[in-house]
């Protein structure tokens, strides 16, 4: 503070200043506290919880048997792309001898569950669904078909019993069980051998194809003993025609896009191999079906109209949940017939969803966050409203 000295005032009109007669001239410097600035209100970030298969563990649909380089990079490839979507806080489970404690730990903290486990719990295809049931059993929310659902679907046969029940055409086939000894073909060659259960076209190779009995026999021995399978066995006829993948993601009928349909493109396979996208054109680099293409189909609007209604009824009828892919070929007429549903498909950015994702002119970390908001929708969890974007769901 600074004093300056004093001010004398006088009155040309004789007047009685009183107070005013004696002034004091001070200065002084006072910190003054600035008023915070009001941010603007952001919306809430929501932690999500990504369970994936056990790297530690074997595997036995791979080809080797554990995870090599190839499922490392694919796996770092979708945490590039889920760092993308700033609206979430990822956390990533992939030790199954510790998954229960982890989600009991997590439970309250997370909003949701990432399940892109198809590997199954313990790298066991056929307990793709326990992970789902043990989500259930903690009541944490979690994206993708329940279990029910994955049951039901990974049972080709049930499947395509329930397709004909719905008036869905299916290929003409039947069942050999482990027992049998002997068997009758009700329909005529070609036809290709595959595993009753199983996902990833796992044991479905060139050789099961069959176009006479000692082939077909091949065919069965070939499955039971190179791949170890002691399931029952589906026989299909061979459908000639264009070999068709349909993915949806959302949930019918409120919300939901139908991506745009592909063909597998098999001009690049030398003259003799049978065109079929099986474990080979998946799972082996150095095979010649590894350089099959898919590409958009080409249909009449008719019978891509006709597949799509089949599909959106089989999503509802086995209670699929925020995304599916369904599997067809036409015979050789042109007909329409359902080959697989496949509920919580391949996840990874070079399969047949994210192709399909990317001819509709959406990236990989699109797709994945599509897949997030379906299950958001469905739960509950998120309004969907004007605030935020909401990817690239379309209502049906």
């Amino acid at each position: 503070m600074t004093i300056h000295g004093e001010v004398k005032p006088g009155s040309q009109r004789n007047q009685d200043l009183g107070m005013m007669e004696r002034r004091i001239i001070v200065t002084a410097v006072a910190k003054k506290e600035w008023t915070p600035l009001r941010k603007r209100r952001k919306e809430k970030v929501s932690t999500v919880a990504v369970i994936l298969g056990d790297p530690r563990k074997p595997d036995p649909l791979k080809p080797l048997g554990v995870f090599d380089d190839d499922d490392l990079y694919t796996i770092n490839r979708m945490k590039d792309a889920l760092r993308e979507l700033t609206d979430y806080n990822f956390i990533y489970l992939d030790n199954h001898d510790t998954l229960l404690y982890d989600l009991l730990k997590l439970k309250g903290k997370i909003d949701l569950v990432f399940n892109l486990c198809d590997e199954g719990f313990n790298n066991d295809p056929r307990k793709e669904l326990h992970i789902p049931a043990l989500l259930e059993i903690l009541d944490i929310p979690y994206t993708g078909a329940g279990p029910q659902c994955l049951a039901h679907c990974y049972d080709k046969s049930l499947v395509r019993g329930i397709a004909k029940e719905m008036g869905i055409p299916v290929p003409e086939a039947f069942f050999i069980k482990p027992e049998d000894t002997s068997f009758e073909l009700p329909f005529s060659f070609p036809v290709i051998v595959k595993p009753n259960f199983g996902d990833s076209s796992f044991g479905i190779t060139q050789k099961s194809v069959a176009n006479d009995i000692e082939e077909l026999i091949n065919a069965i021995v070939d499955i039971r003993e190179k791949f170890g399978y002691d399931k029952p066995i589906l026989v299909e006829e061979f459908l000639t025609g264009s070999d068709l993948s349909v993915g949806i993601i959302g949930n019918p009928p409120a919300n939901y896009i139908v991506l745009p349909i592909t063909e597998e493109d098999y001009s690049v396979l030398p003259p003799g191999l049978p065109p079929i996208c099986g474990y080979e054109a998946k799972w082996l680099p150095d095979s010649p079906y590894w350089n099959i293409k898919s590409v958009p189909a080409r249909l009449s609007e008719e019978t891509e109209k006709f597949i799509i209604e089949c599909c959106l009824k089989l999503f509802e009828r086995l209670e699929a949940r925020d995304y599916c892919r369904f599997d067809w070929r036409l015979d050789s007429r042109g007909v329409p017939k359902l080959l697989e549903v496949n509920p919580n498909p391949g996840w990874c950015w070079d399969g047949h969803l994210a192709k399909m994702a990317n001819i509709a002119g959406f990236s990989y970390s699109d797709m994945l966050k599509a897949i997030l908001e379906a299950a958001e929708r469905r739960l509950g969890i998120r309004a969907m409203n004007g605030d935020r974007k909401e990817g690239f769901i379309a209502v049906g």
